[in-house]
């Protein structure tokens, strides 16, 4: 329930934050809420993956793009993501999340979540996710022009790359049936 009121205080709030640049981050101030709550008593880690998508809602709306991808009719679905945990967030504790966009491919774009307090990071999350239309995939480059963006994609980082090709090669191995 916290993810579904987030989603509506983001949809109705993200024009008072400003608009954010293709490559700026967008932060977003949140509370670790009890519903989050594991039986360590800490934030269970699967709502971090939750709050990135609050994170990537909020910079996709403030960036333009996914808005301008909308009125194409396109939307836009997590394909992947991996988290890496530092420090645990712990009940009613504020955080910072700083999402933004790191760069794209031929096939996906990939964003990066960090939740910060304290001025450290207690955790990343790393997504990769696509356009799909009623015709199938959009091809980064075509999300980008029919948004108004010309630009080149910067070099992903080599983190990214290496985790890139690893869920390329678990996906190979899933299609041939020897996972």
């Amino acid at each position: 329930m916290v993810g579904f009121w987030r989603t509506i205080w983001v949809l109705l709030s993200w024009r008072l934050r400003g608009p954010v640049g293709l490559f700026d981050p967008s932060s977003i101030t949140l509370r670790v809420m009890p519903g989050e709550i594991d039986f360590n008593l800490h934030m269970n880690n699967g709502r971090y993956f939750s709050a990135a998508d609050i994170g990537r809602l909020d910079w996709g709306l403030r960036s333009g793009l996914w808005r301008r991808a909308l009125r194409h009719g396109w939307r836009a679905v997590a394909g992947d993501s991996n988290a890496r945990f530092s420090i645990s967030l712990q009940p009613l504790q504020r955080y910072r999340l700083d999402s933004r966009l790191l760069g794209w491919n031929e096939k996906w774009f990939f964003c990066e979540h960090c939740f910060v307090r304290n001025g450290r990071v207690c955790a990343v999350v790393l997504v990769r996710y696509l356009f799909l239309s009623r015709r199938g995939k959009v091809p980064p480059t075509k999300v980008l022009q029919m948004c108004g963006y010309d630009a080149v994609s910067p070099p992903l980082p080599d983190w990214v790359l290496h985790w890139h090709q690893a869920q390329e090669q678990l996906t190979a191995s899933l299609k041939a049936g020897s996972a």
